[in-house]
């Protein structure tokens, strides 16, 4: 497996109180208490708005519709795309269309899934295992893959939506949680119920996915980290580079990225940071991010439209 060299070296200061919170897989398992301003002296605003692109799929049992949607299933899969993106911006896949599975999570010294590729012992992260071999998980081809995230008339129908993080409050975190989803008004990650090309099941609409692309300027030793827990497939790249890499159908997981532990992100610049989700199959919809960073919109892609 790839190693990549961690930058070990810790400096939580920042405005507030930075306390440590071990254990509780589902928490962010860090906290900060008494910070109304950024790493730069900056107010922080109570929300932040994320423009999103998606696009409908038929599920493979309508007429027309897409084999990688309502067909596979598995658990959390990693090694199906590339570690970068593609010239266009869009994840490509790696060529293996079943990956490797996750038979038990990488966890840093906190006990916090990661990445299996970000693993390094000598930050004190403990190794998971991976499981190769035969799976009933990934895609059918490389090419109905890069169909996911482009428009493709007669293939996917596409719209915009916006997201919003809120503050919690007393803090520099900010969350999305599609279990508290009021904006839409579903329970779980529903944003286009009767839309496009319509619902598959219970008034839902299940075969989707969903491209976020923001920009950051990173500060290093002020904690900025990132989480993201959901399904199905969900990678998410910064500066073009894959960071957190949570494949295939699978129950809701969670990957945890501190951003101090890339040592190639350069102190006051600004980066790119691109979330591409899919959601694949009945029953469950969960999308969840949970971030410390001062994410901001950039341009939707130019092909973001509407096909008949």
């Amino acid at each position: 497996m790839q190693q990549h060299t961690a930058n070990t070296t810790k400096d939580f200061s920042r405005a507030g109180v930075l306390a440590f919170l071990v254990g509780g897989v589902g928490a962010m398992s860090i906290a900060w208490t008494a910070s109304a301003q950024d790493g730069v002296g900056d107010p922080l605003p109570d929300t932040l708005q994320l423009d999103c692109v998606i696009r409908d799929f038929k599920p493979k049992q309508w007429d027309g519709g897409h084999p990688d949607f309502e067909f596979f299933g598995g658990t959390t899969t990693v090694g199906l795309v590339a570690d970068t993106l593609g010239e266009d911006g869009k994840p490509v896949s790696s060529g293996d269309l079943r990956g490797m599975k996750i038979y038990s999570e990488f966890k840093d010294e906190f006990g916090r899934n990661i990445n299996p590729s970000m693993f390094d012992p000598d930050a004190g992260d403990r190794e998971g295992q991976l499981v190769d071999g035969p799976s009933s998980n990934g895609f059918t081809s490389s090419d109905r893959f890069d169909q996911w995230y482009r428009d493709v008339p007669g293939v996917n129908l596409s719209t915009a939506i916006q997201l919003t993080l809120q503050r919690v409050a007393g803090t520099d975190r900010y969350v999305f949680d599609s279990t508290n989803d009021t904006e839409h008004g579903t329970h779980g990650f529903f944003p286009i119920n009767g839309e496009l090309y319509g619902d598959f099941r219970d008034g839902r609409n299940y075969h989707f996915t969903t491209e976020i692309n923001t920009e950051f300027t990173f500060h290093r030793n002020t904690g900025q980290v990132f989480k993201f827990t959901g399904d199905d497939d969900v990678w998410v790249y910064i500066h073009g580079q894959l960071v957190v890499d949570l494949g295939g159908l699978h129950p809701p997981r969670e990957q945890f990225l501190d951003l101090d532990r890339l040592d190639w992100l350069q102190d006051g610049r600004t980066y790119t940071l691109d979330v591409f989700h899919a959601e694949r199959r009945y029953s469950g919809s969960n999308f969840r991010i949970e971030t410390t960073l001062q994410l901001r919109a950039v341009e939707l892609p130019p092909t973001a439209a509407l096909y008949d």
